[in-house]
This record gives structure tokens, C-alpha cells and sequence, in this order.
């Protein structure tokens, strides 16, 4: 990888260090198991930042040809010279982001989703609790005309089964 290819991947990769919530997502986990793979995610990909930070971030260090000329020998050390310069490091292309980024949105779409989906039950449920704390306090000193006011269906269940002569023993008429 080229110099100044390799200092644009790390350079990137940087940036998108900075731009990951990793203690946001964090708090939105809730199954250990969903935890520990977060965990060996964010170590994969802290080594993997720190491998191109450390290895490619490096300019090579100039070759001091005179100093090999001294020493070794003029035409040695231009054959050697010619033949290094002569090599071409291809620049990176990238062909795997392009296969997997409509993938990796759809699965963005598809977690808005769910957040949504989520949230929608957690406010209900949220109600429901709020309800049933609600209950567990007027419990002692409610009567049954006022639970039935709150739940006209069972009301109508133990009305239907009294007209119907059924007195919870026995198969219902």
C-alpha cells in the first residue's frame, strides 16, 4: 500500500472511530449473550484500528544510496536502485464495501424498525405497569362497582354467567 494511500485508510478509519457511539449502543443492549458479541465486536474492531494505525501510518524510511555506493559498489548499487523504483504498488480498490452496503442499510432500515417497534411496546407496557401500581394501591378500598367500571368485559362475563346459572363449578349450560 502506498504512503499516501495507507495514511488516508487510517486517516478514515479514525474518523470513523470517533463517529461510533460504542457506550450508546452499549446501553441499548439486553441479553448477555448480545453483550459479550458487542464486546468481541468492539475488540475486533479496536485491533484492526490499531493494526492499520500502526502499520501502514509509517512512511518507509528513505534508502541512502550513497552510502551503499561507498560500500558496495556504483553499479551494483544502481541496478538495485533502477529495479526499486521500478516497482509499482497498485492502490487499493475497494470491491467488498460496494457488495455489502446496500445490505448494511437495509439492516439500518430495518433497526429504525425495530427501535420504533420497541419503543412503541415499552410505552405500553410502561401504561400497563403504571395501571396495575395504580390498581395494587386502590385494591384495599375499592369496590366492585368501581373495578367493574374500569373493566366493563368482566362485567359482562359474570353478568353472562350468572344468567346463565353457572356458578364457576361444573361444565357451563
Amino acid at each position: 500500500m502506498s504512503g499516501s494511500g495507507a495514511k488516508k485508510v487510517v486517516e478514515t478509519a479514525v474518523k470513523a472511530t470517533k463517529a461510533i457511539d460504542w457506550d450508546g449502543m452499549a446501553k441499548l443492549i439486553i441479553s448477555d449473550e448480545a453483550r459479550k458479541e458487542f464486546a468481541n465486536l468492539r475488540r475486533a474492531f479496536d485491533d484492526v484500528n490499531q493494526q492499520l494505525q500502526t502499520k501502514f501510518s509509517q512512511e518507509p524510511e528513505p534508502i541512502d544510496w550513497e552510502y551503499y555506493r561507498k560500500g558496495i559498489g556504483p553499479r551494483l548499487v544502481d541496478m538495485y536502485k533502477e529495479a526499486y523504483e521500478s516497482v509499482e504498488i497498485p492502490k487499493f480498490v475497494d470491491t467488498v464495501t460496494p457488495q455489502y452496503k446496500p445490505k448494511f442499510d437495509a439492516l439500518l432500515v430495518e433497526l429504525k424498525e425495530a427501535e420504533q417497534t420497541s419503543l412503541k411496546e415499552t410505552e405500553r407496557l410502561e401504561k400497563e405497569i403504571a395501571e396495575v401500581q395504580e390498581l395494587k394501591q386502590k385494591i384495599c378500598t375499592m369496590t366492585a362497582e368501581e373495578y367493574f367500571q374500569k373493566h366493563p368485559e368482566l362485567k359482562q362475563k359474570f353478568d353472562d354467567e350468572i344468567r346463565n346459572d353457572y356458578w364457576g363449578y361444573g361444565p357451563p349450560q
